[in-house]
């Protein structure tokens, strides 16, 4: 077999392997390297720059078994489908009319690993979820991370599996029924391990975001480097789609956006397939351009998340309006989002000084819009990683809940989410360097001085506790508060499945008004979804509510609710969906 690696900085490459004398390399026009080698699966290898002495890890390494400084192991992916034969009845979900759960691998079970993780899926299916997204699991430095520190993009993080286990999981979610997500990092690498600057120019060091350097996305091999480790989860490991992170700090001058060929290599390989394959961005920007089809000037992405969604919803249940929540005290903030997706849609955004957003045109399907009222991301990135349940009470996740799964966009949880978990889930890392900790502690606490928060309560996400405590705590989702949390969560995902206005992709078919002001954190809203009514008062008082003689309440999350021939009594801090009887 040829083994090959790009590597134009490099004066002299060998392959080097234990146990056996070094193979030198020879090098074409555009710096590739090659040598014939014949590599069995689990081999050891890496490579040897210039006149060091010193191996290093492939940049496509597939797995590393002694960390990301370490040895490369060859991973053939026909070995590993013949351990794990593909789900034979497996036709793919499609992301409209679904439910995403998002998950850390790490922190989701006491054991943190895949094969756990694939043990918990029954709880998935009963909840209702279509789609797993799991938060980035390449490989990175150390023993516990978000991810999204990760600097060799083919691996599978050890401490998780490895290829093995996930491909095993993929698997059994596949057999469950349930589709995968997985969360790719291609703005950055991570501060520790990342030798991809020796072999060639895959960063921009003169320009970076806030992460790091920037990569270099005019350079050819940097490109099919990332579209090729796209391919490969949605190839190679059987994987349903891909969310892509922070794609505003993809910088690129080229004809055809990055973006763009990633959705255009994906749409062929869902056509080989025979499978719907699914791209998800996470963009700040609130730019439609992201999932509007190619023909129309779009990338042709299938969906982006919207993080107006969550702020606006969170400043509706938490009153908080501090930062970048300022803005979405507005009282149109919650019917904005509602019915045109994005609340700063050309808008002057205060956090930001300027101008902010453009508006979704009315032919884009809601469901493209991925919302949410928690993720990893606006829990982990609060100073002490607390949850909505460290702040509302039983009655306002409630309301937390129907708002989740009644939106007109793709609704998304976050794990634990569903029983309103009582455990943290704040930033952490096991950077083995201390001063690398040491500069990762105290970013954290300059951002959070920027948010108004109190830098003394921001945990130290070095310290081995701030992981621990992050763990979900599964015993607690059969208990009293919890449980019944857990069962509102289970009857909203039916009624999304039973109410075809729930996943009514038409734009046209909302409706939404303020029907009673105050401050933030103390309203009530009337939102239309086709034929339902989702009445939610989070005042202090009862909200009556005229009805139609053929309409009834079919959920509501408090049991003092009462109705009449002609109104509908919504208790404080409660919420009421009401349809026409059928």
């Amino acid at each position: 077999m040829s083994v090959e690696v790009w590597g134009p900085r490099a004066e002299r490459m060998r392959l080097r392997r234990p146990g056996a004398d070094d193979v030198e390399m020879t090098v074409d026009a555009d710096g590739w390297w090659r040598c014939d080698v014949d590599l069995a699966h689990g081999d050891r290898y890496g490579f040897v720059l210039g006149d060091s002495e010193d191996a290093r890890p492939d940049p496509r390494s597939r797995r590393q078994p002694d960390g990301v400084h370490g040895l490369s192991a060859h991973v053939d992916p026909a070995t590993l489908a013949t351990a794990v034969p593909v789900t034979p009845a497996w036709t793919g979900r499609q992301l409209a009319g679904g439910i995403v759960y998002e998950m850390h691998v790490g922190s989701f079970t006491p054991e943190g690993t895949l094969d756990a993780a694939a043990d918990r899926l029954t709880h998935l299916v009963e909840l209702g979820v279509s789609h797993i997204e799991l938060l980035p699991v390449n490989g990175f430095n150390g023993v516990w991370n978000w991810g999204y520190d990760g600097v060799l993009w083919y691996t599978v993080h050890e401490a998780y599996g490895g290829p093995a286990a996930y491909r095993r999981f993929v698997e059994a979610a596949h057999a469950a029924g349930l589709a995968v997500i997985q969360d790719v990092v291609y703005n950055h690498l991570g501060p520790s391990g990342n030798y991809l600057p020796e072999y060639g120019p895959y960063l921009r060091d003169a320009e970076r975001n806030t992460w790091g350097s920037s990569v270099d996305l005019d350079q050819a091999a940097v490109r099919a480097f990332i579209v090729e480790n796209a391919l490969m989860w949605m190839r190679d490991y059987g994987v349903d789609g891909l969310r892509l992170d922070a794609v505003h700090a993809l910088k690129d001058a080229q004809p055809v956006h990055i973006l763009r060929e990633l959705a255009e290599a994906t749409d062929a390989l869902s056509a080989h397939r025979g499978v719907p394959l699914t791209l998800i961005a996470e963009s700040d920007m609130n730019d439609p351009t992201l999932i509007l089809p190619r023909e129309a000037g779009g990338y042709g992405l299938h969906a982006q998340w919207s993080d107006d969604w969550h702020h606006a919803v969170h400043v509706a249940l938490t009153g908080e309006t501090v930062g970048y929540y300022e803005d979405f005290a507005a009282p149109d903030a919650l019917t904005k989002v509602w019915t045109r997706g994005f609340f700063h849609d050309g808008t002057y955004s205060s956090f930001r000084g300027r101008d902010h957003g453009h508006p979704i045109p009315a032919e884009v399907p809601a469901w493209r819009l991925v919302t949410f009222a928690q993720d990893h991301d606006q829990i982990g990135n609060r100073a002490a990683g607390d949850r909505l349940s460290d702040s509302l009470s039983p009655a306002r996740l409630a309301v937390a809940a129907v708002l989740t799964l009644t939106a007109p966009g793709t609704p998304m949880l976050f794990m634990g989410e569903e029983w309103g978990a009582s455990t943290p889930w704040a930033f952490f890392t096991s950077h083995p360097e201390p001063e690398l900790g040491e500069a990762t502690a105290k970013g954290r606490i300059e951002e959070f001085a920027r948010m108004g928060w109190d830098p003394e309560s921001v945990l130290d996400p070095q310290d081995p506790r701030t992981f621990h405590r992050s763990r979900l705590a599964w015993e607690e989702a059969g208990d009293g508060d919890h449980a019944r949390l857990l069962a509102l969560y289970r009857r909203l995902a039916r009624l999304r499945r039973e109410h075809p206005d729930l996943t009514d992709p038409d734009l046209a078919t909302l409706g939404a008004e303020l029907v009673r002001d105050g401050d933030p954190g103390h309203r009530a809203w009337e939102l239309r979804r086709g034929a339902l009514r989702i009445l939610v008062n989070l005042t202090d008082e009862v909200l009556q509510v005229s009805v139609a003689p053929e309409e009834i309440v079919v959920m509501a999350t408090s049991a003092a609710v009462s109705e009449t021939a002609d109104t509908v009594a919504v208790p404080a801090e409660s919420a009421v969906i009401v349809s026409p009887e059928r």
